[in-house]
C-alpha cells in the first residue's frame, strides 16, 4: 500500500448552473490524455459521492503530489458569469465533511488542502500566497474547512460529525 500524506480538494471548474456527470469528467480527462477520471473521489451537486478512481491507484490531480494523495474533486467552482466561487451546495459541503472525515480515520496523518495550496512558493518566504496560485481551485479555504478534525475527539466535532452521518444516512 501506497504511503497517504495529503487529501487534496478540487473543483470541476464548472459553473453553477451546468452539471457534469462522472462520465461526463471521466471523458474530458481521456480527452486530455489521462486514463480515467484523475480524481479518487467526485461528488455531484446533490451530494451524492462517486469513487471515480480506486484509492490504491496513484491519482493524476495534483502534479507533483499524485503518488501520495487523495484528490477529491466537487461539481462546480464557477458563478454563473464564469468566475472562480464557491458553489457547492448544502448536500456537498456534508458530503465532503463527512467522506475527509472517512478518509481521515483510514489515513490520519493526512494533511487536507485545495489544489491551490501546492501551487509553489515563489517567492520562497514559506507560504502559498494567493498571488502564487497556480489556480484557485477549490475556490475555497479547504485547510482552513477542515482543521478542526484534527481536534478530532472533541465533542463539539464529534456533535457536528454525528449530524452529517444523520443527513446522509448514515453513511
Amino acid at each position: 500500500m501506497r504511503t497517504i500524506n495529503l487529501i487534496v480538494v478540487h473543483c470541476s471548474a464548472m459553473q453553477g448552473n451546468r452539471m457534469l456527470s462522472p462520465e461526463a469528467l471521466d471523458l474530458m480527462h481521456r480527452r486530455r490524455g489521462f486514463n480515467g477520471t484523475g480524481y479518487h473521489y467526485y461528488i455531484r451537486k446533490d451530494g451524492t459521492v462517486h469513487l471515480t478512481r480506486p484509492v490504491e491507484r496513484i491519482g493524476a490531480h495534483v502534479k507533483g503530489f499524485n503518488a501520495n494523495s487523495i484528490g477529491i474533486c466537487y461539481e462546480g467552482g464557477l458563478d454563473c458569469r464564469g468566475r472562480p466561487a464557491d458553489t457547492r451546495t448544502p448536500e456537498q459541503r456534508a458530503a465532503l465533511r463527512l467522506l475527509v472525515h472517512q478518509l481521515l480515520g483510514k489515513f490520519p496523518d493526512c494533511r487536507v488542502c485545495g489544489h491551490r495550496d501546492l501551487s509553489p512558493d515563489r517567492n520562497g518566504n514559506g507560504e502559498i500566497e494567493p498571488e502564487e496560485w497556480i489556480k484557485v481551485c477549490p475556490c475555497f479555504d479547504a485547510e482552513l474547512e477542515f482543521k478542526e478534525f484534527a481536534a478530532e475527539g472533541t465533542v463539539e466535532t464529534q456533535s457536528k460529525l454525528n449530524y452529517l452521518k444523520n443527513e446522509k444516512g448514515g453513511k
